[in-house]
């Protein structure tokens, strides 16, 4: 931790800031320190006393936990091979089956599932709160697979070998244990790893920082190393990418979280793909490597813009040749949000001021052409599954008051076909959506979605919700309001959706212009969405609240040291809130191409002038945050939450926390933790807006 004295402090035009040798709190950072536990089990204890005795936690706990474990979900398929397979939790299967079906009846609606693994039961057996984090299967039969298992929820999984004929586990099967990191099949007795391999082999971020091959009836520390980054990076991953028959081994060394290269192992040697380290690789067609450009990048003379997707013939780029193609360069009012290959086709899943039109590209004669699918409009279509051994695929489409529909198409004859909806949660006749933009502090116009009754009174008085996340180039679409129909709109509520920059709404350039030194642009974009509100009359500082999780609480953090005179409820969830500790805490080295680095002088000096932990004053009129996180969030460190509370509290604040002992980053692991996190939240809202 770099140590800066009251001059370095005066020069730079700032304040003296907590220094982590002088935080009091810093026993709060230990995750299962006994100290640290009977803090967090006295704050659970006031605020669920307090929430769970408000009028509507019940009837809002009793119906999220029924949409949650409702039979009228939509089933969703993962084409792998003859077979789709799906994950399901509901009131019988609280941490839920892995099962699967044949595609040719899943297709003809003969919901025949088989069930291959019942975490529930795995969780009684080996007496541990399992959480299925996913299967990777071995291609092309797909009789195997290494089934990752999360303890509590968590990023960190033990990988276990399962035969899915035999419906177990295989003995003396390749098994990696518990780490931050991942392994695929090169072929049945062949994995590519990414692992904790011991002392020296993960980066500061808590990543690998070596790939293997590893082969079947050897020790894992007996693997074959060949590639290793620093130990400086975010990190360094293996795995594959196949093209029709074939199958590479493809390495990714980040040595930030915004760049990595791109490398293949290809007959016993490393060749470094000579492709922009910022650009992301989405798919491999038909010998055509498909990238997304997060910068220009100007080949024989032609430059390429940023946010456009390319296609370069992988043959000759693995020889150091570059033949380049355009497939779409999006206008400054769309970005590319989804990019998948089936068999044949590419689909590119484009947003065009937040809402989504899909096409289907073909390559033919050394050129792409497309055709646009003639989906729903003014929603959010989302890329569901593909089929590698033909041309079909799912969608799904929904909106802020439509039933979000799950659609079974064909990218040969453009073709699609309604499969399954979900059931009306609420009564949509009564709400329409509206979207408006807001200018910036800057000048800059930023859009919003508006879900409100048709006949809202414009009086300033009415309970009013923003989301918003502005970060990591993630762009926040509509979708349908399941939950928040019952719960907040048919409670006279209003719900916002912010598209501030720092997301990927408008491409790289919407993001860029949100980070690190320009990060106050965000903040400045959220107050500019309050301010409109209040301007328009739909509500007031009194009756405004805002939430946002991850990098979002992060962001509200800042909404309510910065303007507390905005806001009545803020819902911190999972939070960055000590910037100036954030890199030394689990996961978080890995941000700071987000964020900078607040041991760098030059870059303290900006990220100070934010940090909600360092920022909080006493005689402030703070409103009575709402702070949630989980034991075992081991990506945001529950430290940061912990911290502010007992801080806040200390000043003589009055303030809500509550913290799951497990659920991860994701903050739940069954339905049933969901639901009870929606009941208080709303509960919160509710009391502190009407």
């Amino acid at each position: 931790m770099a140590k800066y004295s009251l001059v370095l402090m005066t020069l730079l035009g700032t304040t003296p800031f907590i220094q982590a040798q002088d935080d009091k709190y810093l026993w709060l950072e230990e995750v299962d320190g006994k100290k640290a536990l009977e803090f967090v089990a006295a704050q659970n204890k006031a605020t669920i006393d307090k929430l769970s005795m408000e009028k509507d936690y019940q009837s809002i706990y009793d119906k999220s936990l029924e949409i949650s474990n409702s039979s009228d979900r939509i089933v969703y398929p993962g084409i792998l091979g003859k077979y789709v397979y799906n994950f399901w939790k509901d009131k019988d299967h609280e941490r839920g089956i892995w099962r699967r079906c044949l595609l040719s009846d899943y297709n003809a609606g003969k919901m025949n599932w088989d069930v291959l693994l019942d975490i529930d039961e795995l969780s009684k057996k080996d007496n541990i709160k399992w959480v299925y984090k996913g299967a990777s299967g071995l291609f092309p039969s797909y009789n195997r697979f290494l089934v990752q298992l999360s303890n509590g929820g968590g990023d960190a999984v033990l990988i276990k070998e399962f035969d899915v004929e035999k419906k177990q586990f295989i003995e003396n099967g390749f098994q990696i244990e518990e780490a931050k990191g991942g392994a695929s099949y090169i072929d049945e007795n062949t994995l590519c790893v990414s692992t904790d391999f011991g002392e020296g082999t993960m980066t500061s971020s808590g990543y690998p920082s070596q790939v293997k091959i590893w082969k079947r009836g050897t020790l894992l520390k007996d693997a074959q190393l060949i590639y290793e980054g620093q130990a400086s990076d975010v990190g360094t991953w293996g795995g594959t990418m196949r093209d029709g028959m074939k199958t590479y081994t493809f390495i990714s060394r980040a040595p930030t979280f915004f760049t990595s290269q791109k490398i293949i192992w290809i007959d016993n040697k490393i060749v470094t793909l000579d492709i922009p380290e910022d650009c992301n690789i989405s798919g491999l067609l038909n010998d055509q490597l498909l990238i997304q450009l997060k910068s220009n990048w100007t080949v024989h003379s032609k430059t390429y813009q940023n946010g456009a997707l390319l296609s370069l013939n992988f043959t000759q780029l693995l020889k150091g040749n570059k033949v380049v193609q355009l497939i779409l360069e999006p206008d400054e009012f769309s970005s590319i949000s989804e990019v998948a290959t089936t068999k044949n086709k590419v689909l590119v899943n484009l947003l065009t001021n937040v809402t989504s039109q899909l096409y289907i590209y073909s390559f033919a004669d050394g050129k792409w052409s497309s055709q646009k699918v003639k989906a729903p409009d003014f929603g959010t279509i989302s890329l569901t599954t593909t089929d590698e051994f033909s041309d079909e695929y799912f969608f799904q489409y929904e909106n802020f008051i439509t039933p979000t529909t799950l659609y079974a198409a064909d990218a040969a004859k453009n073709t699609f076909t309604a499969r399954q909806s979900l059931p009306s949660y609420f009564d949509a006749g009564k709400y329409e959506v509206k979207q408006f933009k807001a200018k910036s502090k800057d000048g800059t116009m930023v859009p919003y979605f508006m879900v409100a009754s048709k006949n809202l009174k414009i009086d300033g008085t009415n309970p009013t919700l923003i989301v918003a996340y502005g970060g990591f180039e993630v762009s926040y679409q509509p979708f349908y309001m399941a939950k928040y129909g019952n719960a907040w709109l048919d409670k006279g509520g209003v719900f916002v959706l912010a598209n501030i920059r720092g997301g990927g709404e408008f491409g790289p350039k919407w993001h860029q212009e949100g980070i690190k030194e320009k990060r106050q642009n965000v903040f400045d974009d959220l107050f500019a969405v309050s301010e409109d509100l209040i301007a328009k009359k739909i509500t007031s500082p009194q009756h405004l609240g805002v939430m946002g999780g991850s990098n979002g609480g992060l962001l509200v953090g800042v909404a309510f040291t910065q303007r507390p005179d905005l806001y009545n409820a803020i819902v911190c969830q999972v939070p960055l809130l000590d910037m100036q500790r954030f890199n030394k805490l689990l996961a978080g080295a890995s941000w700071m191409g987000e964020y900078g680095n607040p041991d760098i002088p030059e870059e303290w000096a900006y990220i100070q002038k934010y940090s909600p932990y360092q920022n909080l004053k006493t005689g402030m009129k703070y409103p009575e945050v709402f702070f949630t996180t989980s034991t075992r969030d081991d990506r945001v460190h529950p430290g940061h939450a912990r911290k502010m509370v007992a801080r806040m509290n200390d000043m003589g604040y009055k303030t809500y926390y509550y913290e799951n002992t497990e659920g991860g980053h994701a903050g739940s692991s069954t339905n049933e933790q969901s639901a009870k996190a929606n009941a208080m939240m709303f509960s919160y809202l509710l009391m502190k807006l009407r």
